[in-house]
């Protein structure tokens, strides 16, 4: 599952995106926060967060705000889940960029837990990691919760 803080950062960065394939240039946290239906009070530590990995900019002043410095396709959904939640490996010795042995493993090479969970983490990463931002900006439905998948209570 993810986070609702990475929820609200995908649906600011599809409201940045959209505003910027308007034509238009920044916008406030308030609009932002008012198109994507996020509270403000979460929104601007989630864009501070976004802004310090080099997504989005911002500007002050007057015609201030905050606007996308990536393009929208280069933007993974997989780059917005580890910027917010950090690692999403299910099993750290799985973890590309956070790899830690597990602690009760003798074999990493005939452990059965890492075996059958890196094959689902490599399905999974599959879609993250070819699925962009301008993906997410094509069908709102991505974002929606689909009933049958929702199988873990």
């Amino acid at each position: 599952m993810i986070s609702q803080k990475t929820k609200y950062a995908i649906k600011a960065l599809i409201t940045l995106a959209e505003e910027q394939a308007r034509g238009g240039s920044s916008l406030r946290i308030e609009e932002i926060a008012n198109r994507s239906n996020t509270p403000k009070r979460f929104l601007e530590h989630i864009l501070i967060d976004i802004r310090n990995a080099g997504v989005i900019g911002s500007r002050r002043g007057r015609d201030g705000g905050y606007m996308l410095i990536k393009a929208p396709e280069s933007i993974s959904v997989s780059e917005v889940l580890r910027m917010i939640d950090g690692p999403i490996a299910p099993l750290p010795c799985l973890s590309r960029r956070a790899y830690q042995r597990c602690e009760d493993c003798e074999d990493e090479a005939t452990c059965r837990i890492r075996k059958v969970f890196g094959d689902l983490y490599s399905a999974y990463l599959l879609m993250v990691e070819s699925l962009t931002l301008t993906d997410l900006m094509r069908d709102d439905s991505l974002l929606e919760s689909t009933p049958e998948l929702d199988i873990i209570p």
